[in-house]
Parts: C-alpha cells; structure tokens; sequence
C-alpha cells in the first residue's frame, strides 16, 4: 500500500539519508573548514595554528562522526524499548536539528568545538538511525516485500551521498561563503519527517507483542497492508509470539550467551565487519587522486566524483527492485565477489598507471564497478539481514551488537587505511579482496536464504545449524532440502525443541 511507501520513503528521508549526506558532504568545505580553524586560531592566539594541529583538529572534525554512531548504537536499545520503533524514529530528528543548529552557528561564533560536537551529535542521530530504521521498516513489511522496503534504507544513504556531493559542488554550496548551508540543509529532511511520520502508523509487531496492544496492532496492519482483513497478518505474529522462548526482551548478555542464536549472530557480526571493511570507505579515498593522474583537470573532478554517487544510487534501486526475485544470499555473495575481483584488477591497473596512457580511465571504470557492486548487495542487505535472522524479543540486542561491529570497523579503516596505504601503496587494496573473499566464502556455507520467510521459518532453518559444527556445502545442501521437504509435524517439534532451549 502506499502508506507502507510512504512509510519506508519519509522514515528513510530523516534517518539513512541524513547518515549518507554526513558521509560525503565534509569532503567538498574542508579546505574552507580549515581555513576556518586557522582564522579563529589566529584570533585565539595570536599565531597561525601548526599544520600538525589543523589535521588533527581536521581528523578529529571527520572521525568523530563515528564515536557518535558508536554511542548512538549503543543508546538505541534503550530509547526503542521505551519509545517504540518510530518514536526513536521521531525523537531522534531532535539530534539532527541541534547538530544542524550547532553546525551553522559554529563558525559565527567563532568556535571549532561547536562544529566537532555538532558532528558527534549528527554521529549519535545516525547510529540510532541504523539501528532504528532496518528494525522499523523489517516489521512493517509483509515478508514477500520485505527485502525491497528494507533497501529503501541503502538507496536513502546513497542518495544522501550524492545530495551531498551535490550540494558542494562549487556553484552551489561548496563555496566560502556558503558552506555552513551545507550543514544547515541537516535541519530540512529531519523537518520532514517530523511532518508525515507522526501520522503513520507504529510497527504492528512491536504493538502486539511488547505493548500486547492487539487493537492497535490490526488497525497498523490494515493500514500498511492496505486491506481491511489482515487477520492472517495477526495470526502470524501471534504465532511468532507463542514460539519465542523468551517474551521480554532480550539483554545483550543474554543474545551472547544463548545457543538458538549462535551461529545468526555471527553471520551478522561477519556480514557487518565486511560491509565497513570491505574497502569503500578507502574508494573515496582515492578517486581524485586517480583521477588526476588520469589528467583530468581540477575543475571538472568534482563533476565526475558525481558520477560516483549516482552510479551508486542507480545500483541501490536496481537491487531494491529485485532482491525479493534473486534474494538476499546471491547478491551478498555476487557483491563481495565482484568487489574482490575489480580491486584485484584496480591493483593491476595502478601498478601500470604510469607507463600506459589510457590506463587511470580504466582504473576510473573499475573504481566505478567496484562501487556498483557494493550497492548491489553489501551496500544495504546487511542491516535487512539484522533485522530478518532475528525473533521479535532478540532483534533490538542484535541491533546493538550489529551497530557496534559496524562503527567500530568504520573508524578502524578511517584510522588504519592511511598507514596502509603508506605501507603497502597501490597493493593496500589486496587486504580488500581478502576480505570480500572470506566474506563471501563464509557466506555461501552458512547463510540460509530469507527472503519470502516468515521469521519463524528463517529461526527454524538455522536451528539445526546451531545445534551442530557448520555443515559442509554438501551437507548444507542435505539441510535445506530437509528444512523444505518437513512436514508441519516436525516444524513444530522444531519449534518445541528450540522453546524448550
């Protein structure tokens, strides 16, 4: 229905997008950024400010954005418990207009300081944001759709990294005298949301189970679905409900301890280190430099960093659109696969940069092939996953491990990468194809496909992963086609033993 569109639009616009902007849009201001340092400095001080104190203070501005994800994430738990799904939705756009508030006013003040803790504010609004939103938008879907609406959120985030390439193009925003707009921009899709969210409905699954609020529960359905007679929709959850071993909600402590869920927590755990470690992060980081050696000018590398961008949204579309045909483990695994194959060639066409003209073009089309591939499964199935291999009680606790994997590595490979790449130089991409291999290979053993599963299905074809060693491919292939082939009889006797766990 289009309630559940305009749901996964207006819940993404003031929560992923915001995440996606903050990514890219302080690479177009930072020379401005820090000449702004240096003129407070001076007026501090009295003396121009070292260059060893610019890039750190510079360092600090960007990385900071991460220490906040990483509390946010770790805050989610809580606020979701009291606030419900779109509550924490709506609360945090408070952080998106304090930090837009504290961005734009920072350089009328004069004070750096209000521009690194606007940043970790933003960092803390977009690590509830991805914990909140795959959570939301998981539970409101019906399951044949429920891939598609979960990847509204990586379209959202690429979309908010082009919006922000975009706005910091220099005839726009990305001049000296307008930069702080680009900040202040924070404050529009949090206003939004704050506009629509307020009259749609909560999650339907979070009304029922945690506020055992039934009523409320059929009316979400109705108006999600789009029908009057969602009592399918109901019996559904109420099954679920009856299954869970556990009705309140789960403590972190308690998701590490618990053997049902072992092994979906370390599928989640591996697909959230390699979706930060996979090396996108570090393709930003060498564009322009690859491009100028390619010998494009000055002036026109910041168009071309756009097509970046909108190669990146292009590829998120397309992936929301056929994820519920191809499903969640053949992108994944066809994403990491690529990735690891176009760095392998990039390394290649560095090492011969120099001697071959034509040769930065091609490094240009890979850079390009890799960012296509991420988009087109790692770049978002990840948080769906979180959200899908986890029962209503265990799901907010898995989001906290998930959000604290998934920060903690961005800030690793900000922190690391540049000694690597002194290390290693146009080698420092292989350690990426290492990793997106490993990923892939972890992947194709032990993920089960989800897509078109209730979640009860999903909790039940990794039961008998958990109660064993991993399987073997061939075995692997044995237990899916004994999951497909149970009857009824035994699903429950599954269920009652996973109950009695």
């Amino acid at each position: 229905g289009s309630c559940l569109l305009c749901a996964a639009f207006f819940g993404s616009l003031g929560s992923s997008f915001l995440y996606g902007y903050n990514l890219s849009v302080v690479n177009a201001p930072a020379l401005y950024i820090k000449a702004f340092y240096n003129k407070t400095w001076i007026e501090r001080y009295g003396e121009p400010i070292s260059t060893e104190t610019v890039t750190l203070l510079w360092s600090v501005t960007v990385s900071i954005f991460s220490i906040g994800g990483l509390f946010g994430a770790l805050s989610a738990t809580l606020i979701i418990k009291v606030l419900g799904r779109k509550g924490t939705l709506l609360l945090n756009n408070s952080f998106a207009v304090i930090a837009a508030v504290l961005l734009s006013l920072g350089e009328m003040s004069r004070s750096f300081e209000m521009l690194i803790i606007g940043r970790l504010i933003m960092g803390v609004d977009s690590g509830i944001a991805l914990s909140a939103l795959p959570m939301y938008l998981g539970e409101i879907s019906p399951k044949h759709f429920r891939g598609m609406i979960g990847q509204f959120n990586s379209i959202l985030i690429c979309l908010g990294v082009f919006t922000g390439q975009v706005l910091g193009m220099p005839e726009l925003l990305g001049q000296e005298s307008t930069w702080i707009y680009l900040f202040s921009f924070l404050a529009l899709p949090a206003m939004l949301q704050l506009c629509v969210l307020p009259f749609l409905p909560e999650s339907p699954r979070y009304l029922l189970m945690e506020r055992r609020d039934e009523a409320g529960a059929e009316k979400a359905f109705q108006r999600f679905l789009g029908k009057k007679d969602v009592s399918q929709e109901l019996e559904e959850v109420h099954m679920e409900a009856r299954a869970q071993d556990k009705l309140h909600t789960v403590s972190v402590l308690q998701l590490l301890k618990s053997p049902a869920v072992r092994w979906q927590l370390i599928t989640v755990i591996i697909t959230m280190a390699c979706y930060q470690l996979c090396g996108l992060n570090a393709i930003w980081y060498y564009t322009n430099g690859i491009l100028r050696e390619a010998g494009f000018t000055e002036s026109i590398l910041p168009y071309i960093t756009l097509s970046t961008g909108a190669i990146e949204t292009l590829a998120a579309i397309i992936s929301g659109l056929v994820i519920e045909r191809i499903g969640r483990k053949p992108l994944l695994i066809f994403g990491f696969f690529s990735m690891a194959v176009f760095f392998s060639l990039l390394t290649v066409f560095l090492n011969f940069q120099d001697r071959v003209s034509w040769m930065p073009y091609l490094s240009y089309v890979c850079i390009l092939a890799v960012i296509a591939s991420f988009c087109s499964g790692p770049g978002g199935i990840p948080f769906i996953l979180t959200g899908e291999l986890f029962e209503q009680s265990y799901r907010p606790a898995a989001f906290m491990i998930a959000g604290t994997v998934n920060w903690l590595s961005n800030f690793a490979v900000g922190l690391l990468f540049p000694f690597i790449q002194e290390t290693l130089q146009s080698f420092s991409f292989l350690v990426f194809v290492a990793v997106c291999i490993l990923g892939s290979i972890y992947l194709y053993v032990v993920l089960p496909e989800t897509k078109n599963k209730t979640f009860m299905d999903i909790s039940q074809s990794f039961a008998k992963i958990n109660k064993m060693p991993i399987p073997s491919p061939g075995q692997e292939m044995e237990l899916v086609l004994s999951i497909n082939s149970d009857t009824n009889g035994k699903a429950q006797d599954a269920t009652k033993m996973q109950t009695s766990l």
